[in-house]
C-alpha cells in the first residue's frame, strides 16, 4: 500500500490502520502540512520492512520512480491540495502524477479523497442530505479544483483503465488535526485554553461531522469496493457550529465570540451516506457527541 500524504491528519490514521491489518505501507509526504510526529505510532509499532517513509513532493517525477520500484497494489491519494492560490495548480499536477504512475505500473486501484462541501457548493435545504447524483456546483477555487481532480480520475479510468474510488468527505475531525484545519479541533483548543470560541456569523450554520475512525474505515473499504464511483462519506446529520462548541467546552462553556459571516459561507450542509452503505458496506458508527467526548477525555 502507498499513502500519498500519509503524514497528515487523515493519512497518518490510515497508515496506522493499514499497519494494524498487516499491510506493508509506504508513505509519501513533503511535510509541508503533515508531520513526522503524526507517524510516531507507525514508526514505533511497524515490524521490520512494513513501514517506509519517503520525503518527497508527490507532484514530482520521483513519485513515478518510487511507484515503479515499490509496486503497490493500492495507492491512497490524500495529498492533492484543493486550497486556493498557489496550491490550486498543485492539486491537479499531483493528481496527474499519481494517475500516470498508476497507469504505467499497473496499480490495481487509486483511492482519493475530496472535500464534499467545496464540491457540492450551496445546496438547497430541501435537498439535504445531498446525494451523489445532485450534481456539483462549486463556488470557490477549492471546489473547482476538487471537481477537476474528480474529472481527471474519470478520464483516466475511461482512457487508461486506471481504476479508482473517490470519497467526498464531510467535515472529518479527530486527534492530530490542527486547530487551523477544523472547527472541532479549534474549539477543543479554545476550551483547553479556557478561551471562548470564535465563530463566523451566529454559529447557526450546520455541517456534517464524521469521526476520523469512521472516515479511515471508509478509505480502507474503498480499496476493494465502489470502483468508478464518487461516494459520499458523512453521517447525513446536520450539527450546528453552536452545538459543536457546547460539546467541546461542556455545559459551562462561555458564549462564543461572533465575527461577521464570511461571504459565500454555506448555511446548511450534510451528505447522504446511502451510496456508501450500498457500495462500500460502510456506515458511520460514531455520533458527534461520542467523537468529541472521546477527544475531551
Amino acid at each position: 500500500m502507498l499513502v500519498v500524504g500519509g503524514a497528515g491528519f487523515i493519512g497518518s490514521h490510515l497508515v496506522d490502520r493499514l499497519l494494524a491489518e498487516g499491510h506493508a505501507v509506504d508513505v509519501v509526504d513533503d511535510l509541508s502540512s503533515g508531520s513526522l510526529g503524526n507517524l510516531a505510532e507507525a514508526r514505533a509499532n511497524a515490524t521490520d520492512g512494513h513501514f517506509k517513509f519517503h520525503h518527497l513532493d508527490a507532484a514530482s517525477s520521483n513519485l513515478g520512480e518510487l511507484v515503479k520500484l515499490r509496486r503497490p497494489e493500492i495507492v491512497f491519494q490524500l495529498a492533492a491540495s484543493t486550497r486556493a492560490g498557489r496550491d490550486a495548480a498543485s492539486s491537479v499536477t499531483t493528481t496527474v502524477t499519481v494517475l500516470d504512475a498508476a497507469r504505467d505500473t499497473g496499480v490495481a486501484k487509486v483511492v482519493c479523497a475530496l472535500p464534499a462541501l467545496a464540491l457540492y457548493g450551496d445546496v438547497s435545504p430541501r435537498e439535504l442530505p445531498v446525494k451523489e447524483d445532485h450534481g456539483w456546483a462549486p463556488q470557490t477555487v477549492e471546489g473547482v479544483m476538487a471537481r477537476a481532480v474528480a474529472d481527471l480520475y474519470a478520464v483516466y479510468r475511461a482512457a487508461h483503465d486506471v481504476e479508482f474510488t473517490a470519497l467526498a468527505l464531510a467535515d472529518v475531525y479527530g486527534s492530530r488535526q490542527r486547530a487551523a484545519d477544523g472547527v472541532v479541533a479549534a474549539f477543543l483548543a479554545a476550551a483547553a485554553a479556557c478561551e471562548a470560541a470564535v465563530t463566523d456569523g451566529d454559529g447557526r450554520q450546520t455541517r456534517d461531522f464524521v469521526f476520523i475512525d469512521d472516515a479511515v474505515d471508509a478509505l480502507v473499504r474503498a480499496a476493494h469496493r465502489g470502483s468508478g464511483l464518487v461516494v459520499n462519506i458523512g453521517t447525513g446529520v446536520q450539527t450546528s457550529i453552536r452545538e459543536v462548541w457546547g460539546l467541546a467546552a461542556g455545559p459551562d462553556a462561555p458564549p462564543a465570540d461572533h465575527r461577521p459571516r464570511r461571504d459565500g459561507d454555506v448555511a446548511r450542509f450534510a451528505v447522504s451516506p446511502v451510496r456508501a452503505r450500498i457500495h462500500l458496506v460502510w456506515e458511520p458508527w460514531t455520533t458527534v457527541a461520542q467523537g468529541i467526548g472521546s477527544l475531551r477525555s
